[in-house]
């Protein structure tokens, strides 16, 4: 009786241990299908619209961190659009940082209009920093840029004739995108400033301003043969002149400028020849004082060297009066030569 009890309780405990294997293993297996259930959902979608995923594909997604709804999404519209996107394409795309289901758009679209639009390429685009989708609705549908852009804060292109008349020109510049030079070519800033230099050119080659009021459609001609769209996202379809005001008469201006510079450069040069005439003038002037001196110094030596003559003997009394009187005479006659100074 003893060993029949000791067998009755063995057994009792391992049926335990198998009632709780039991429990851990459909607890388990109920975890992994609550797991499991919120793919459910996107595995019947895929497979209904036939771009079928598994659910071990799925359950690697997340556990990637990769989006499973953007990814699924995206498989079902490339396929309904026949585009071929294998599910690792779209999952290194996301992974890269790129926006798959703006891509995706962007190829359909692109296929819808004719256009060719690999995925290696929309994918380069799109991590290049660009909008995909837009590039493809303006190759689409090609959009208007104005010249200059009014949010660079200048009104107009100001370009200057042969004859020196200032005009003011505003154009409007048809493009469309050039997909194949996307991706480092260069963007809508670029075409505006090459635009803008082609009408600046065209408008100083012309001789006249009239000849450009007469035909503005020469302006448009002379920048599109320069070919501004090389190497650019953008492929010019047409220039058309908006607007052109005549502005100053630069020309005139600038004579005038120049007119006015030369007449200080020649009052600055007469002055300073006026200024050496002067000092001149003073040097000959301090040159006849000083000779003025000499003078003065050489008869004050006449009375010596007459006292000396009359103590010597050289010179008489008599001749001495004679010369007297000479000196008399020549004073009157002098005195009598100048004119009168009385006012009439």
């Amino acid at each position: 009786m003893h060993s029949i009890h000791v067998l009755g309780d063995g057994a009792g405990g391992g049926g335990a241990v198998v009632f709780v294997i039991a429990a851990v293993v459909i607890v388990i297996g109920l975890v992994f299908f609550a797991f499991l259930a919120q793919f459910i959902g996107l595995y019947v979608r895929a497979m209904v619209s036939g771009a079928r995923v598994s659910l071990m594909e799925l359950l690697g997604m997340r556990l990637r961190k990769v989006n499973t709804l953007v990814i699924v999404n995206g498989r079902i519209q490339a396929s309904r659009a026949g585009l071929q996107v294998s599910q690792p394409e779209m999952e290194s795309h996301m992974l890269a940082g790129g926006d798959v289901q703006r891509v995706i758009a962007a190829m359909i679209a692109a296929s819808k209009a004719g256009i060719d639009l690999p995925w290696q390429t929309a994918t380069a685009i799109d991590l290049a920093g660009r909008d995909i989708l837009e590039a493809v609705q303006t190759s689409v549908n090609p959009k208007v840029i104005d010249v200059p852009n009014p949010q660079f804060g200048q009104p107009t292109i100001d370009g200057v004739s042969k004859d020196g008349i200032q005009l003011k020109v505003k154009a409007r510049v048809t493009v469309r995108t050039n997909i194949r030079s996307l991706v480092g070519g260069a963007t809508e800033e670029t075409v505006v400033a090459r635009v803008g230099e082609g009408i600046v050119t065209a408008i100083g080659s012309a001789a006249d301003y009239k000849h450009v009021l007469e035909n503005p459609d020469k302006i448009s001609k002379a920048v599109l043969a320069k070919g501004l769209d090389a190497n650019t996202a953008f492929e010019i379809l047409s220039i058309d002149i908006a607007e052109i005001t005549v502005g100053e008469n630069i020309g005139a201006k600038l004579a005038a400028d120049r007119a006015e510079s030369d007449k200080r450069r020649f009052q600055a040069e007469a002055e300073q020849r006026r200024a050496m005439a002067v000092a001149y003038e003073q040097e000959h002037v301090a040159k006849q004082a000083e000779n003025r001196a000499t003078v003065v110094l050489a008869e004050a030596e006449i009375p010596k060297a007459i006292a000396d003559a009359l103590r010597s003997g050289n010179l008489g009394v008599m001749d001495y009066y004679r010369l007297q009187n000479i000196q008399s005479d020549t004073s009157m006659r002098q005195a009598i030569a100048k004119p009168s100074d009385s006012k009439t």
